[in-house]
Parts: C-alpha cells; structure tokens; sequence
C-alpha cells in the first residue's frame, strides 16, 4: 500500500501520495482542481483542464488513490516541481493563495511535527511507549515535537487558558495529572473520561490536542483492540463536543464510539488518523 498524505486547503483535502521508485511525493491533480474552484464535479473539471491543454498529458501520471466509495483508481498527480504549471492552468482567484499554502507547507511547525509523528509509526516507537499515563502522554509529545519547541514533552508551569476556558492551573498540575494516571481504562465509558480529563489538564504550553489523540488511540488499542477512525469525524463536530465535554462528555462519547474500527494495525487508518488530528488543529 502506498503511502499516502493529506493537507487541506480551505476545509478541502488535497492528497499526496509517495512513489517508493522515484522517492517523490505527488500531487493529486483532481484534489488542486477542487481546492482552487470549489467545482461541485472537479473530476470532470479536471479532465476538461487536461483536454484543452495537452502539455498536461507529459507532466501528469497515474498513481492509484482511494475513492470515496472505498476503492482504489488510477489519478492524474503530478510531482512538486511541476504545480506551478498546473495552477496557472486552473483560472482561479486564489492561484497565489495556494502557492504560498504550499510553500508553507513544508517550513512550518505542524507540518513538520506531522511528518515526526508518521515516523513515531513507522518507527515502531510507538509501541515502546508507556500507555494511559502522563509519562507516555510526555513521550509523545517529546517525540513529535522534539527539536521544534523548547518544551516539548515539558509539562507546563504556567496558566494557559483557550476561548475563554482556562485549564488546569500549574500550581496543582501534578496532583492532577496524578490523579488521571490512576483512572480505570479497562471499557470505553472510562477511557473516554480518562481523555477528557486529560484535555482539561491541558499538560502542554502547545501540541496538547495532537499528542492526546495519538495517547487515547493507544489505549484503546491495548485495551479493546480498537482504535478511533478520525476522517470519518467532523472537525466542527469534534470542536464542538470538545468543548462541550468539559461540563458534559455526553457528545464525545457517541462521536468517539460511532467512529471506532477495529482494523487498529491498518497503516492507513493510522496515517490518516495523523492527517485529520491536525487538520482539527487548523484555524
């Protein structure tokens, strides 16, 4: 299976996919289409931007990449260095918006952190790492965003507050974090209020939402063979049921359930699960 990765643009998932023979990430030539004009059939736009200029047919090749409907097609992509070419084919007022998006991509902090956060998988680190504790919740951190902020699998030592919620207060952090280590984890009721409990510690200056996904994944992996498929959870709706959850973890509960897989080793899951993790991140 190739490996594959997705950013958004706009709230629209633009695919990767990595050729293992050519060692190049590629583009998929649909997902810019659609990112670029919001096109309700951008397949069919796609194949009328290719028709009209045939000095696409040289640039462009075909990669499998997994449809909606679950299987796998061969896709226009097209390589880094030849999106330019693509994006001024595609008439669009937001042409240098995407360019810019994409030169960022590869500088910036998150996207950096993800590709550290792939390799804690692909590693095999993973399963080295202390499950359903703030130490293991620490190794993650450190891990994924090691070399990228100072702190990273520091706990913090100072107040931080988001949208008008304030969290744990440092002074008391440790006994906090304490007391969440000796949380049950043995049903889902009560690892999903051991996650909740954790949100609301909010350990880390940065990174925290990222870091737990991946430590509440391990622990329904360990105890109930399962894992959470996160691309079938609407950001908003996860937002919204986050926030919620610190006075009621009634909405997150029935989100996290009904998305829950028991293909818990498929890489792919995996990977995407990273993508959409961070994708929740985005402003």
């Amino acid at each position: 299976m190739r490996k594959t990765s997705i950013r958004f643009f706009e709230n629209i998932p633009v695919r990767a996919v990595w050729e293992e023979e050519s060692a190049k990430w590629y583009f998929c030539a649909t997902d810019i289409a659609e990112a670029l004009t919001k096109s309700n059939n951008p397949r069919v736009y796609w194949a009328t931007i290719k028709r009209r200029n045939p000095e696409l047919i040289a640039i462009c090749k075909q990669l499998k990449l997994k449809a909606k409907d679950g299987k796998y097609y061969n896709t226009d992509v097209v390589e880094e260095k030849d999106l330019n070419t693509v994006i001024a084919l595609i008439p669009s007022k937001k042409s240098d918006v995407f360019l810019r998006w994409m030169k960022n991509l590869e500088t910036s902090i998150d996207e950096k952190s993800k590709k550290k956060a792939y390799e804690l998988f692909e590693s095999g680190y993973v399963s080295e790492i202390e499950v359903g504790t703030t130490r293991g919740l620490q190794e993650i951190h450190g891990y994924i965003f090691g070399g990228l902020y100072d702190f990273a699998g520091q706990i913090r030592t100072c107040n931080i507050a988001k949208g008008g919620f304030a969290f744990a207060p440092a002074m008391y952090l440790s006994e906090t974090l304490a007391a969440i280590d000796a949380m049950p984890e043995s049903t889902l009721e009560e690892i999903v209020k051991k996650y909740v409990e954790m949100n609301v510690a909010h350990p880390f200056m940065e990174g925290n939402g990222r870091s737990t996904r991946i430590w509440l994944d391990l622990m329904l992996k360990k105890n109930l063979g399962v894992c959470v498929d996160w691309s079938v959870i609407d950001k908003n709706d996860y937002l919204a049921a986050m926030k919620k959850s610190v006075a009621d973890s009634t909405d997150i509960f029935a989100l996290l359930k009904s998305a829950l897989t028991t293909d818990a080793e498929n890489r792919e899951i995996i990977m995407k699960g990273i993508d959409y993790s961070y994708y929740y991140e985005e402003i």
